[in-house]
């Protein structure tokens, strides 16, 4: 382990009782969705004494924070190396029951997936890299965002400038997220390529004329047309598209009718689809409509199908992704990083910064205390719980990132 490694993580195991102190304020009046202005104002309060140049978000409770680095005070504002660490801000419409003695105080949203950690851990990052403001060889973006739970905070942020604010584009930009069950406590685990799936929302009407259940003959039957569509997006899904280059699709809602023996004018389903690569991705928005509008012909019915594209898959740069294992083995030896085997289902918006920036997003294990790994409550379940312990591990992480990268970008440009 090298002298700034140690300094790092010695000084964010100091700084834990005050992390630790804001991460439960957070929980206990999380916020939902774009606007969080408890949750902006607090970490406002703690980048106050800090020095950095501040930008709120206009759309958003967003907070920008960019820190100049004095090693590189000899580069005009436009060829510094620049660096992006992300925490995202907001919470969950979940009535909490962790039984957490600093649990939610609002009754009905909940931090259910751990981005009290998160920005609690960028806030404490926020404070080493103050520390060490006149070392760093170029300039640290911290992007403070609400919205991730559904509302694609990300982008938000990305138009308003984020990736732009301190005067380039940033260079590489960093993510990390806290699960509840996933490793042993502590262990950080990524891996390069796909490492979260594309998100979209299919809602679909199917458009018929009611009828006697006793005479379907007499009526346009929407009814089985829907089923024929619900289990031919299934076989589409195994015939149209790579089996090494998954696609799942899971129906979730299906509503027809109102007594068994009548035929309905119209027949309702949506679904959820994922996918894990961006080519994939593509294919399904013009796929599925196209399966679902020719069954409909098939049976002399109208259909209309509402594709909603949402979250793009995350994809993690190989080398950022490299590069952040071995800043992890610095700081924790090899021991603290696990490869991840595959990606999570699970869509994150994150991948707009991936999309446009080089970077990596982690994983960091909270499983708690006592805690069995195997059944264990995971992100997003109202009994779901996060071990403080992580807390000077994130902040470590965070650090250290931003400190080495853009060590070894401002060493690159020399040479």
């Amino acid at each position: 382990m090298s002298n700034s490694s140690t300094s790092i993580l010695q000084d964010a195991q100091e700084l834990a009782p005050e992390i630790t102190a804001l991460r439960h304020a957070l929980h206990r009046a999380p916020e939902v969705g774009l606007q969080l202005p408890g949750t902006q104002e607090r970490v406002l309060e703690w980048l106050e004494p800090l020095g950095y140049e501040i930008s709120l978000g206009k759309d958003l409770t967003s907070v920008t924070a960019v820190l100049r680095g004095g090693a590189a005070a000899d580069l005009p504002v436009g060829e510094r190396p620049a660096v992006l660490l992300r925490g995202d801000m907001d919470g969950l419409p979940l009535q909490e029951k962790s039984g957490v003695e600093y649990a939610s105080q609002t009754g009905d949203t909940m931090h259910g997936c751990g981005h009290d950690l998160h920005t609690s851990m960028l806030a404490g990052a926020a404070t080493l890299l103050a520390e060490r403001r006149e070392s760093l060889a170029g300039d640290v973006v911290l992007m403070f965002q609400p919205g991730e739970e559904g509302y694609d905070g990300a982008s938000y942020m990305v138009r308003e400038g984020v990736l732009e604010a301190s005067g380039k584009k940033v260079d590489a930009a960093f993510g990390l997220h806290v699960m509840s069950a996933m490793e042993e406590t502590g262990v950080f685990t990524a891996k390069s390529g796909p490492i979260m799936s594309a998100s979209d929302g299919l809602f679909v009407t199917v458009h018929g004329a009611g009828g006697h259940g006793s005479a379907p003959f007499a009526a346009k039957d929407p009814v089985t047309a829907a089923a024929e569509m619900v289990t031919a997006l299934q076989t589409m899904v195994t015939r149209q598209f790579n089996i090494f280059d998954p696609v799942v699709i899971s129906v979730g809602v299906l509503r027809a009718g109102t007594v068994r023996n009548i035929i309905p004018d119209t027949a309702y389903f949506e679904a959820t689809i994922r996918s894990f690569s961006n080519e994939a991705h593509e294919k399904l928005q013009s796929s599925v409509p196209q399966l679902l509008q020719s069954i409909a012909r098939a049976h002399g019915l109208e259909v209309t199908v509402n594709y909603q594209t949402e979250y793009p898959t995350t994809i993690n740069n190989e080398s950022e992704t490299l590069f952040a294992r071995n800043v992890v083995e610095e700081l924790f030896d090899a021991t603290g990083y696990k490869a991840m085997r595959d990606p999570l289902a699970g869509s994150e918006d994150f991948s707009r910064v991936l999309n446009e920036v080089p970077g990596s997003f982690l994983f960091l294990s909270a499983l708690t205390p006592g805690a069995d790994l195997a059944t264990a409550e995971y992100n997003h379940s109202p009994y779901a719980r996060f071990d403080d312990s992580v807390l000077s591990s994130g902040t470590a992480l965070y650090t250290h990132l931003a400190v080495s990268r853009l060590q070894a970008l401002r060493a690159s440009a020399a040479n």
